[in-house]
Order: C-alpha cells, then structure tokens, then sequence
C-alpha cells in the first residue's frame, strides 16, 4: 500500500482507491492501517511534483500566463496555503491532484506544511474510503466515485461550502486574536 501509492502520487497513476478497497475489505481488522500507509505514501510520493513545482516550476508558469497573474495566483494561494493542498487532497479522482502539488512548490509553501496538508487530507479521504468498504463492501468505492462524477457540481458546491464556512470561522478566530493584541498593545 505504501509503495503502491508513493508511485500513484509521484508519477505513474494506478487505481490506488480500488487495491485499498479490496486489501480492506480482505483484511477488516486492518483497514486503518491501509489508509495510514496509503496516506503516508501519497504525502511522500507527492514531495515529486511538489520538488519539481519548485525547482523550475516558476518558469513553466510564466511561459504561460504574465508576471501579473502569476503574482495574483501566488496572493491567493498564500491567503489559503493549507486549505488549497488539503483540499484536492481530500478529493477522489479525477481531481487533478498533481497540479495543485506542483502549484504548492511553484508558490513555495513551507515542505512541512505541504507534507501535514496532503496527510490530513488523504488520511481523511482513505479512512472515509476504507471504512465505508469495511461496513458496505468493495463496490462502495465504485458507487461512491460514480456519484461524485454524477453529481460533481453538487459535491463541490458542497465541499466548497464546508470549508468556506470553515474558513470564515477561521478568519473570525484570527481577527479577534489581532484585535485581543492589539488593545493588550495599546
């Protein structure tokens, strides 16, 4: 499982979600361990595209867009560095995974922030996986991807508006911090 999906997120795509599936579903006992590994795998094998994001990835981009859109991708990915990885990260496939890795080195983001990013999301993505095989059986992830495809305005939609809400909870914390130390300052 874990060099199954370093090799997934590096470079060669393989149909991780259904060898997990069914290595759970064998081995009920285990099945958070095959999300663990999976998750772990993946935070490793994602540090390929990350490396190479920020080794030359600068340059890819502004062959393709100018400075002044670069500099505004990089504003808005800095404002939500964790969220912009953990979030793809949580997303089945075919979220195009890979990009927001290399756009993560592009914009060089912190390698421990990054690494904490893909893990959470992942973890939680596999755990939910493994454990829906464990209670329903293997075809869940099909059924499950299926729905996602169907639906997929409708699931990002929803996602968007979870961690929208969950993000403005954030900002609220974070600004009544700033205004605590600014009257203690004061």
């Amino acid at each position: 499982m874990l060099l199954g999906s370093f090799i997934d997120s590096a470079s060669i795509p393989i149909p991780i979600d259904v060898l997990m599936a069914l290595w759970a579903w064998n081995d009920k006992r285990h099945f958070y361990l095959y999300a663990l590994l999976a998750a772990l795998g993946s935070t490793l094998g994602g540090l390929v595209p990350f490396l190479v994001g920020r080794a030359g990835g600068e340059l890819f981009l502004l062959k393709r867009v100018d400075r002044a859109r670069f500099e505004s991708m990089q504003k808005q990915f800095e404002k939500q560095e964790f969220l912009a990885v953990m979030i793809p990260s949580l997303m089945p496939p075919p979220t195009p995974w890979k990009l927001f890795v290399f756009g993560a080195g592009v914009f060089e983001m912190s390698t421990l922030n990054f690494m904490l990013a893909v893990f959470v999301g992942r973890t939680l993505r596999f755990g939910i996986e493994t454990a829906l095989v464990v209670k329903y059986g293997p075809q869940m992830v099909t059924v499950i991807a299926d729905m996602a495809k169907k639906h997929l305005v409708l699931t990002l939609a929803a996602l968007a508006a979870i961690f929208g809400l969950l993000g403005w909870w954030m900002w609220g914390k974070l600004r009544a911090k700033r205004l605590d130390d600014a009257s203690e300052a004061l």
